[in-house]
């Protein structure tokens, strides 16, 4: 019936509006959320008619979605962890229950923004629990290849919160060793130098290199004799190398050759060697043969130009500071800084299939696509942005206009309700003043007039009969003004007589 389905599409606009006005009131309520997605409702039609003469209303259906790609604006604070993505990506957190409950299968869920700071339990984790989720970095500040498709390799960004202390695993060194110590005429002295590493517990140790020229008998030897000694094993003898230099017009003064008398072997590509101090291993790199690069011969004067190493003494942490790239960096008050995580940034093909979650986090879902952890400012990432966070996508303004017609919509809806229940109403339900319009009503349907039709002729029935009813009351009260009037003369009359 035509009149039901009307009905139904007023209610069906009602449920419609009805929720177009619960995500614009959420959306004005997280309008200084950071981080917050605005809701959209979108209105589609249902069509019901098939083509016949009479029409019969489909209504409206309304779906809610997250417009999660939209990007708010940055606004700058003053913690160095309060970060924010600058462009596409989102950065991976996992609850903090949830990781304790079950860490090797972490829930992992993306947010745009966060504000981070260390913990009792020294995780990097905002004000609600959630943690900050990286790759570890390796002993030397390397990052490891890890996958890019899972979590296998994410873990809690955490600090020790205890001192601090690297031991040296590498050196690498250039110096110059004086040609003319090799000559025949030489007095074969020997040049030492100091190396200074830390031990396992952090504690200052060195390694004392002595080099001694081989003098020959006639000409240039070009030959130099390399002995390593430990001072944390008591000047125990941990390396001896014969370096021989090149003294051709082509490579004068390189590496030529290198043959190793005791500790670990030269390795002739890379340029280094495997020493084994009281601590465990350290790798020295003295240059590969033919490059420019470590020990050379030449000249006169010995000069050490160049000396690097890891490893750190023991320091306390004194800050922490994400670079745009996503590596965490802590900085010592031994004036050392470390990376030791990588910050990377989820991309997915379509964001806003996601699945909202609590607190500004989005689930992956099957809607959104499979993510893919991209080194920050890579590929079609943005850059993350320390010392900053990012505004609620919400405009007030768009959103109490959006209200205003949200409410015009409701009401008019409401109205299409109100008068089909007028055109579907029964005489025995209804007040005696309106019956008579119940009669007129099935007179009207059987000579086919439309019930758009019907509903204001039931207005104007009323209103006539209004005017008839009070026209008929003013007549009745002149009637009886008058015989009151006539009954007042003939008393007079009597009384005169």
């Amino acid at each position: 019936m035509t009149i039901s389905s009307s009905l139904n599409a007023g209610v069906s606009g009602l449920t419609a509006n009805a929720s177009r006005l619960a995500a614009i009131s959420d959306n004005i309520a997280n309008s200084s959320t950071y981080g917050y997605r605005r809701a959209e409702t979108e209105f589609n039609s249902l069509v019901m008619t098939d083509g016949g003469r009479s029409y019969t209303a489909g209504g409206v259906m309304s779906s809610n979605m997250r417009v999660i790609d939209q990007k708010g604006s940055l606004v700058t604070t003053g913690n160095a962890t309060d970060l924010a993505v600058r462009g596409r990506g989102m950065l991976p957190v996992v609850g903090g229950p949830q990781y304790q409950a079950n860490p090797a299968e972490p829930e992992l869920l993306l947010t745009s923004t966060g504000s981070f700071r260390i913990n009792e339990e020294g995780y990097l984790a905002d004000e609600l629990g959630y943690y900050l989720m990286g790759w570890p970095a390796d002993i030397d500040g390397s990052i490891p290849n890890f996958p890019r498709d899972t979590v296998d390799g994410l873990e809690p960004v955490r600090f020790s919160l205890n001192l601090q202390g690297d031991p040296t695993t590498a050196v690498e060194m250039s110096l110059n060793l004086p040609a003319t110590a090799t000559m025949s005429d030489s007095d074969g002295a020997s040049e030492t130098l100091s190396v200074e590493y830390f031990d396992n517990l952090g504690v200052s140790q060195n390694i004392s290199m002595t080099f001694t020229p081989t003098v020959p008998a006639t000409g240039m030897s070009n030959e130099w004799t390399i002995v390593m000694t430990d001072s944390a094993s008591a000047g125990a003898v941990i390396g001896e190398y014969v370096v021989t230099f090149d003294d051709t017009r082509a490579a004068g003064g390189k590496i030529s050759t290198v043959t190793t008398v005791s500790g670990g072997a030269y390795n002739a590509t890379t340029g280094t060697m495997t020493v084994t101090v009281a601590g465990g291993p350290i790798e020295v790199d003295i240059g590969a043969i033919g490059d420019d690069i470590g020990l050379s011969q030449l000249s006169n004067s010995f000069a050490p130009i160049s000396i690097a190493k890891d490893g750190s003494p023991v320091g306390n942490m004194v800050s922490v500071e994400v670079d745009e790239n996503g590596y965490v960096n802590a900085l010592y008050d031994s004036g050392v800084s470390k990376t030791i995580y990588q910050i990377p940034l989820a991309d997915l093909p379509n964001p806003n299939g996601m699945i909202p979650m609590d607190n500004q986090t989005f689930k992956p879902s099957p809607e959104s696509g499979s993510y893919f952890l991209w080194d920050a400012g890579d590929g079609p990432t943005g850059d993350i942005k320390s010392y900053a966070r990012e505004e609620s996508t919400t405009d007030v303004a768009q959103e109490l206009t959006d209200m205003i017609q949200t409410q015009r919509a409701y009401s008019s809806n409401a109205k299409v309700i109100q008068t089909v229940a007028l055109s579907l109403a029964l005489a025995t339900l209804l007040p005696v003043e309106i019956s008579p319009c119940v009669v007129s009503r099935f007179m009207l349907m059987v000579l086919r007039v439309c019930s758009a039709t019907i509903a204001p002729l039931f207005v104007r029935m009323l209103d006539i009969r209004f005017v008839l009813e009070f026209g008929a009351l003013r007549h009745s009260c002149l009637r009886l003004h008058l015989l009151r009037r006539a009954a007042r003369v003939a008393q007079d009359c009597t009384t005169e007589r």
